[in-house]
């Protein structure tokens, strides 16, 4: 009896990874013999680097984007948001969400309706989102990695996606707001932190579960990662689906 309840968890275990990465290309990871995503962070002064952020103030509280970013992606952090894969008409329930719920949720305290911004560029350039574009769900679109990934290439500075540890000329190139996403087999999306490692690599924002956390994930995903992007306030609107 014992063995088949081990079963029957284990089973519960999987088909939450495998509904969250059918909904959002956003995977759940738990720590049971997956990946342990919580490595020994090394926070003491070390590897200075500097802040480089546009000052681009999009709800005008006096504090740019990016750290806005940083501050709404830790609020996740801090009221404890569990993993929550499930199909909400429109936005979920605050409190609950995936990977994705992390950055909607960091992009309204910058003053950002990223619902919205989504769901309109993908009625502009259906062609750029593929399946998406020819048939949306708005109650969900906005909560795929994959569509985000669309929508920050079209609307964001994509940079480095390589990770030098101690090389500060890299580094520098990861600042607090940033986006990264991963790729296949476990896709996943999170925001780059305004705290670092002692040698320059910054901390990562998420929620792969079981709570939205923040610590030293960048390098340590078992995807590797495969876009980084920098948003630095509205463009216009891009034609085609390039």
């Amino acid at each position: 009896m014992a063995s088949f309840y081990r079963r029957i968890g284990s089973i519960a275990v999987l088909a939450a990874i495998l509904a969250a990465v059918t909904l959002f290309g956003c995977s759940l990871l738990d720590g049971r013999g997956l990946q342990v995503l919580a490595p020994g962070i090394r926070l003491q002064p070390g590897l200075e680097i500097p802040l480089a952020i546009d000052d681009h103030d999009e709800n005008k509280n006096g504090v740019p984007d990016a750290l806005d970013l940083v501050a709404g992606a830790r609020m996740e952090v801090k009221r404890g948001t569990s993993y929550d894969a499930g199909y909400y008409a429109s936005h979920p329930p605050e409190g609950r969400g995936a990977c994705t719920d992390v950055i909607w949720r960091a992009f309204r305290e910058a003053g950002y309706d990223l619902k919205k911004m989504v769901d309109d560029d993908i009625r502009a350039a259906p062609e750029a989102y593929g399946s998406t574009g020819s048939r949306p769900d708005p109650n969900i679109d906005f909560r795929r990695v994959s569509n985000l990934a669309v929508f920050f290439k079209r609307h964001a500075q994509e940079l480095t996606t390589e990770v030098r540890p101690g090389d500060q000329e890299n580094l520098a190139n990861w600042q607090p707001g940033d986006i990264v996403l991963f790729g296949p087999p476990y896709e996943h999306i999170g925001i780059i932190s305004d705290k670092r490692r002692s040698d320059g690599v910054p901390l990562l924002i998420h929620n792969a579960g079981p709570r939205a956390a923040e610590g030293d994930y960048l390098l340590h995903w078992p995807s590797r990662i495969t876009h980084h992007f920098r948003y630095q306030g509205p463009s216009p609107p891009a034609a085609g689906g390039n």
